[in-house]
């Protein structure tokens, strides 16, 4: 290709996207106008309407291709070539609707309006007659395919990924959890506004075995008994801080409560089924919740997040 035709070429491209860009954002506000302000029948004399005049838009931006682009040479010849060039680039743009929908990232507002065009500008390079303008065309629509169905997509879900993990971090001075005691594992787990929750549960379903762990923001300075004793209910704090309390359930059950300050926390540990060394044990193997754990809990399905 010689220079005078590339260059004729470069500007029947740039010509093809300039138009596009400005006529289809326009006609899809008016649509959307029309359509919210009186239904999906107000948008008929709309389309009707705004589809002729842009594809005559199109098939003016093609006047000065005649040289270069065969279909250009005569005015039905141009207009058929609107047509095709329009619905390609339609289905481009409706393509690229559907990828924004999914939360791929296209940019500003001005590069997506930028981005309108570029489809029409795609397709108008496949009917110039030269191998390595069809070429970069090919090229062109292979890296919009790949980002808006792979790379995009990809990328949108690590967004929402780290958006979820920094919620679960909000108030990373409660997010300790225990080593598992025998035999149990981290059946759920819940942040709230002030507080972490885990439920432990036996590893058999068969099994009955639970462990809830709770680590809040401390009420008191140190943890003390309530003044007013409950009934069936035992309550002391030894010389490390640590309250003990023992609630009789019917049937001869006993529900052992454990409660100390864990640097900036509080944590308590409950259960019917394990002992009080055992959770102890629970309490004494506090570590900060790690990404490896909180990547797993949420993988597994097993943490929510409370407002």
């Amino acid at each position: 290709m010689t220079s005078g035709r590339g260059t004729l070429t470069a500007l029947h491209l740039f010509l093809v996207w300039a138009t596009m860009t400005a006529a289809v954002p326009m006609l899809g506000f008016e649509l959307l106008v029309a359509g919210w302000g009186g239904g999906a029948g107000a948008t008929v004399p709309i389309f009707a309407l705004g589809v002729p005049l842009t594809v005559g838009l199109l098939a003016t931006a093609g006047i000065p291709a005649r040289a270069v682009v065969p279909l250009c040479g005569s005015v039905p010849q141009r207009l058929g070539w609107a047509v095709l060039v329009f619905v390609l680039g339609t289905l481009g743009v409706l393509a690229g609707l559907v990828a924004y929908s999914g939360d791929v990232d296209l940019g500003s507002a001005s590069t997506r309006m930028a981005l309108t065009g570029a489809p029409y500008a795609v397709a108008a390079a496949f009917f110039v007659p030269s191998r390595w303008v069809r070429l970069g065309a090919m090229a062109m629509l292979l890296t919009g395919v790949a980002y808006g169905g792979f790379i995009g997509p990809a990328q949108s879900q690590q967004r929402q990924h780290e958006a979820e993990v920094a919620q679960y971090r909000e108030h990373p001075e409660l997010l300790y959890l225990g080593a598992a005691p025998p035999g149990m594992r981290v059946s759920r787990a819940e942040v709230g506004p002030a507080y972490f929750h885990v439920e432990y549960r036996s590893v058999q379903q068969d099994e009955y075995a639970y462990v809830d762990l709770t680590v809040r923001s401390p009420l008191t300075p140190t943890p003390r008994c309530p003044e007013l004793a409950e009934k069936n209910v035992t309550c002391t704090v030894d010389g490390h801080s640590e309250m003990r309390t023992v609630r009789d359930l019917p049937g001869g059950v006993r529900a052992v409560t454990l409660t100390r300050h864990h640097r900036d926390a509080e944590v308590e540990g409950t259960s019917q089924t394990l002992d009080e060394p055992g959770l102890r044990r629970l309490l004494n193997t506090l570590h900060p919740l790690s990404n490896t754990e909180l990547e797993k809990l949420i993988r597994e399905k097993k943490i929510d997040h409370r407002l």
